[in-house]
């Protein structure tokens, strides 16, 4: 097999403006950070801590004492809590950051499109009157504004998906694409991602939505990583591209599955389902491994485990499901958990023998094994705070090698 030598940076460097990968670039790592500091509020039980929205209790940043919100609404809602009031907003300060460099990114993307940078902020500017709106008591009009922002982004990134919509590039040797769909879609999803926290807080931690925004930060993440690397280095030429493309997606969607499992296995309080009695508390540290209370298949209820909807109004902090249903989440994720383990493994082993790709082989071959120990040591050591953080930043990282590869793998032309 033979290494084919890069293709010339006019044939594959998208015409974006000069900084838009150094841009792309501080945008990925910091929704890197989100995604992890995100973790750590959701299983450091501080996802309610403010439970109004954007603001924790009428405030911009966050009250240090209960003194200070003892007349505000949110306090007979929820009794203000300070350690873990400051988690919360701060990560909501993170993510608005976030969603100000995807802003710019989209505005620098469009900017050669006809209309494009008016439709970015006209759409944008229907989101951001949603929110005052939203917090006047007016929530179906804020719902209505908001949808009808997020339908000019969607509708934007199909028409731009069209080489022929930009002048001077439909169809010409060596296009160069701007990036302008992506960075409409991603927008789109960030603004998708703020509705997602809004309801987890205002819906008390309702799975789906729990889920939903686990899955909506790593699709964020990986549609700026590949912005990222369009924008910044040319392809790795292969002869084997496309046969490597369709590993790399397969290996992506188990992941995306495995990911989605997780989350459901989060939101549900079910990690520690497997121990003595289908229950582990922090203070009962016997948990089960390989075996799942003493047995290799103990009963387990699915069809309850993955019921998506249950009505609203429910408070689901620390979980509403039984034992035997909160076993059948815990089992689901173990058996995905092989399936992908065995893929991503076989995967590695067929980077490892092509030129050129050994070190993503390595480096895809170890997260995975470290992902599997980090599941193993949430299991036995019951569930520690910093190791359940770093199960999710793991998760990522798996992106990271995987929506490297597909972004930059390219067949000779």
């Amino acid at each position: 097999m033979t290494h084919t030598p890069p293709a010339r940076a006019t044939s594959f460097r998208p015409s974006t403006h000069k900084h838009f990968h150094r841009i792309a670039w501080l945008a990925t790592a910091l929704t890197l950070c989100v995604i992890v500091f995100g973790a750590f509020v959701r299983l450091s039980d501080a996802g309610l801590s403010c439970p109004d929205w954007p603001t924790c209790y009428g405030r911009a940043a966050w009250p240090q004492a209960a003194s200070e919100v003892v007349d505000h609404a949110a306090s007979a809602i929820r009794e203000f809590e300070s350690h873990k009031a400051w988690r919360e907003q701060v990560h909501r300060h993170l993510a608005a950051s976030l969603g100000v460099l995807v802003l710019g990114l989209a505005l620098l993307a469009a900017r050669r499109r006809r209309f494009g940078m008016l439709q970015i902020i006209g759409a944008s500017a229907l989101v951001a009157l949603a929110i005052p709106l939203y917090m006047q008591g007016h929530v179906m009009a804020a719902l209505g504004i908001a949808a009808l922002g997020e339908a000019l982004l969607l509708i934007a990134a199909l028409r731009w998906s069209n080489p022929g919509s930009s002048p001077g590039q439909a169809h010409a040797p060596g296009h160069r694409s701007d990036l302008a769909n992506v960075a409409a879609l991603t927008l789109a999803v960030v603004i998708f991602q703020a509705l997602l926290g809004k309801w987890t807080v205002t819906m008390l931690l309702k799975p789906v939505i729990v889920m939903g925004h686990l899955l909506g930060g790593m699709l964020t993440f990986s549609l700026l990583l590949w912005m990222a690397w369009r924008a910044t280095v040319q392809p790795i030429v292969l002869v084997d591209a496309p046969m490597l493309r369709r590993w790399t997606l397969g290996a992506i969607g188990l992941v995306g599955v495995q990911i989605a499992l997780g989350g459901w296995v989060s939101a549900n309080y079910a990690a520690l389902a497997c121990g003595a009695g289908g229950w582990v508390t922090e203070a009962h540290h016997y948990v089960d491994f390989p075996k799942c209370v003493g047995q290799w298949w103990p009963q387990a209820d699915f069809r309850e485990g993955f019921v998506l909807w249950r009505g609203v109004g429910v408070d689901y902090e620390g979980g509403v499901l039984d034992g035997a249903a909160r076993v059948a989440i815990q089992l689901a994720h173990r058996v995905m958990a092989i399936a992908v383990f065995a893929y991503l493994i076989a995967f590695a082993a067929r980077l490892l023998r092509t030129p050129g790709l050994r070190g993503w082989a390595v480096a895809l071959a170890l997260l995975t094994c470290a992902q599997v120990a980090l599941g193993i040591f949430n299991v036995k050591l019951a569930l520690p705070l910093p190791v359940a953080v770093m199960h999710n930043g793991g998760a990522a990282l798996l992106l990271f090698v995987l929506v490297s590869l597909l972004a930059r793998l390219k067949r000779p032309d």
